[in-house]
């Protein structure tokens, strides 16, 4: 198997890793995240003109024809960074949803947004009490008329502060936790009955407590077929662990490199630390973790289009080891570094944190072990 990019996923990765090493240093990146927006719209119209956010997609449907493979390499590189912009809700999600499922109308009036920026997109799946189950819905949409009537709470929306739309699972029939009856419904962020309530998270990205009260929607809002929508939410979650776990890998990398460059810098008993051989064998470990996680993200992308039970397989294989990896080498970063390293004047503690909650995004190691064993 080739395993060699092709010149123009180069030139993009190029291109990006440029963008990050020059816009997005760790001081001006620390002074968005403490600001009131807590983003960069001006670094979101850039990924736009550069035909990032339109990568995805075919070029019947406006994009650039590229693929999973083309959002794992700008994910790889927004992880270099720390990137808080909403590619993953926007771009995976959202997009998936569309590009997968979505109508010809629904296509013409959102992806265009999409790839131009001016369409902003928060996946509002999880729900205080489902853990992990996209099955266990207490938001209902019921019908009304040729529409729905949507009421239910959302929780840890990321990205919805600054969404303009959202993408809402509801049950539409059955029990709380059956596998069918579940729906997909694309919503105005601003339409009467959303009521969010927003906040930053460990991470230093922003996300919402999103509640739907009697939000009325039309028939054009539901994305595919009404109560079929639960195996199409786990394709797209599936695309969106994938690039999560790509941009584990970039944060990863940079954190194994800080952390070397540091056991360089900082001497104890008048010498460097990282001429301490016991150390350098735990660095040489964190590199060892973050090798195979790449091999993992990469299997998993690959698998991205395979059968159902394949790609399912080949996901949770990749999202439990690329879990493991990242709390280890995170783990071994901070004790490197020391209590210094948990303080925000270094940026390490940062890089922790992101890969400290990555574990929780889309199921953590415990989950996604139960699921690739079930699937055996």
């Amino acid at each position: 198997m080739d395993f060699n990019f092709t010149e123009e996923q180069e030139m993009v990765r190029d291109g990006l890793t440029r963008l990050v090493r020059e816009q997005y240093d760790w001081d001006t990146r620390h002074g968005v995240i403490q600001s009131e927006a807590g983003w960069r719209p001006e670094i979101w119209a850039q990924l736009a003109e550069l035909g990032l956010l339109g990568m995805p997609f075919s070029e019947e449907d406006g994009g650039f024809g590229g693929g999973a493979v083309d959002a794992m390499i700008a994910m790889e590189e927004f992880g270099k960074g720390l990137v808080v912009e909403p590619f993953v809700p926007t771009v995976v999600c959202a997009g998936g949803f569309l590009k997968h499922a979505g109508s010809e109308q629904q296509k013409a009036e959102h992806l265009g947004g999409i790839i131009d920026g001016s369409r902003i997109f928060a996946f509002a799946y999880a729900e205080p009490r489902g853990r992990f189950d996209y099955a266990d819905l207490q938001t209902t949409a019921k019908k009304d008329g040729s529409g729905y009537i949507l009421n239910g709470h959302k929780a840890v929306v990321v990205g919805a502060p600054w969404a303009t739309h959202l993408i809402v699972t509801a049950r539409t029939s059955g029990d709380q936790r059956d596998r069918d009856g579940i729906s997909v419904f694309v919503i105005e962020k601003g339409a009467d009955g959303v009521v969010t309530r927003n906040y930053p998270t460990v991470d230093g990205r922003r996300a919402s407590e999103v509640y739907l009260e009697n939000v009325s929607v039309p028939a054009e809002a539901l994305i595919g077929s009404e109560g079929a929508g639960l195996p199409l939410i786990e394709r797209v979650t599936d695309e969106a662990v994938a690039a999560l776990c790509a941009e584990a890998c970039g944060v990863m990398k940079v954190a194994h490199q800080m952390t070397v460059e540091y056991s360089r810098q900082r001497k104890q008993f008048g010498v460097p630390i990282g001429s301490f051989q016991v150390l350098q064998h735990r660095m040489v470990d964190m590199f060892t973790e973050y090798e195979q996680a790449v091999s993992m993200t990469y299997f998993a992308t690959l698998k991205l289009d395979a059968p159902e039970k394949e790609r399912k397989r080949a996901v949770s294989a990749a999202k439990v080891r690329i879990g493991q990896a990242a709390r280890f080498v995170g783990q071994e970063a901070i004790q490197i570094h020391g209590g210094m390293g948990m303080t925000d004047e270094m940026a390490i503690g940062s890089y922790f944190k992101r890969l400290t909650i990555f574990d929780s995004e889309f199921g953590n190691v415990d989950h996604h072990m139960k699921r690739h064993i079930a699937l055996a």
